[in-house]
């Protein structure tokens, strides 16, 4: 694996892992969620690079360790960041499978049907399908259930006790991938990437966004992979709504559905690794 930045608008750069070498199967990009990271795809990366895939995952701008400008959060800026960094991998002229994670999941979607030469596919973990207006009576309702927890100066040791506790059968490359969703600072605490103002500003889009317009507009294959969470019934029944809805509208899917949590690709990347070759050898 290697890290480069690539440049997709002024003063503006992201940051790009990269696995693999050149050869004939295509190359396949990954897409984090809302205040995650690049590294909590290295599981499965590892794994597509292991069967012959040339893979990136990206820090979407405000997030790890790209650039973090006070605007571009909406979706026509970042798929426009994303339909650059494309370009910039090169990729030997080969049109990647992109793989998106929640709001991820949603960024790709809009990446496929605003710039459809961009990909070959689409692979949605557990995102993709997301209108929050469906879940929330309103936005301050929306934006009260989803600002996220106070976890600035909290202790590093501490921050991974957390997570260690909450996801005791995880991978340690899911355990690493999350705990680089934070800084650790001089003093051993820990902030997040992720500004709280472009946090609440990305919410806001998300919010916003409504996949059922776009799904028509989406040409390539899709693959929709959803966590069967039963210990969440309400966003359960919200998921599965979402999931029906996309799979009558878009006119090349099919759904899948994971016993798991919510970061599927962290938790099973064997699985998920597995879903993107089988998407991948479908692809155009």
């Amino acid at each position: 694996m290697d890290r480069l930045a690539i440049e997709v608008a002024e003063n503006v750069s992201l940051s790009v892992l990269r696995w693999g070498s050149d050869g004939p199967l295509p190359p396949v990009l990954l897409v984090h969620g809302l205040a995650s990271n690049a590294h909590l795809w290295d599981g499965v990366a590892e794994i597509l690079a292991g069967g012959g895939h040339q893979v990136a995952a990206v820090d979407l701008r405000g997030h790890g360790r790209s650039s973090k400008p006070d605007d571009g959060y909406d979706f026509g800026t970042i798929t426009a960041d994303l339909r650059r960094l494309v370009d910039s991998l090169g990729w030997a002229g080969r049109v990647p499978v992109v793989a998106g994670q929640s709001w991820g999941g949603n960024v790709v979607l809009e990446l496929a049907a605003r710039h459809p030469a961009a990909t070959a596919g689409l692979v949605l973990v557990d995102g993709g399908t997301i209108d929050l207006s469906s879940r929330f009576a309103d936005w301050p309702t929306c934006e009260a259930a989803l600002t996220p927890p106070p976890l600035a100066g909290m202790r590093a040791s501490e921050f991974e006790k957390l997570i260690r506790t909450h996801h005791p059968e995880w991978p340690e490359t899911g355990i690493d991938g999350t705990l680089a969703n934070m800084e650790v600072l001089g003093d051993g605490t820990v902030r997040p990437w992720l500004r709280r103002e472009n946090h609440l500003r990305i919410l806001h889009h998300l919010w916003e966004h409504h996949p059922r317009d776009t799904y028509p507009s989406v040409s390539v294959p899709v693959l929709i992979v959803m966590a069967d969470d039963s210990a969440n019934p309400r966003w359960m029944a919200a998921k599965r709504d979402e999931a029906s809805c996309a799979a009558r509208l878009l006119p090349r899917a099919s759904v899948q559905w994971i016993e798991g949590d919510h970061d599927l690709h962290a938790q099973h990347p064997a699985l998920v690794a597995g879903l993107i070759e089988q998407l991948a050898g479908s692809a155009p």
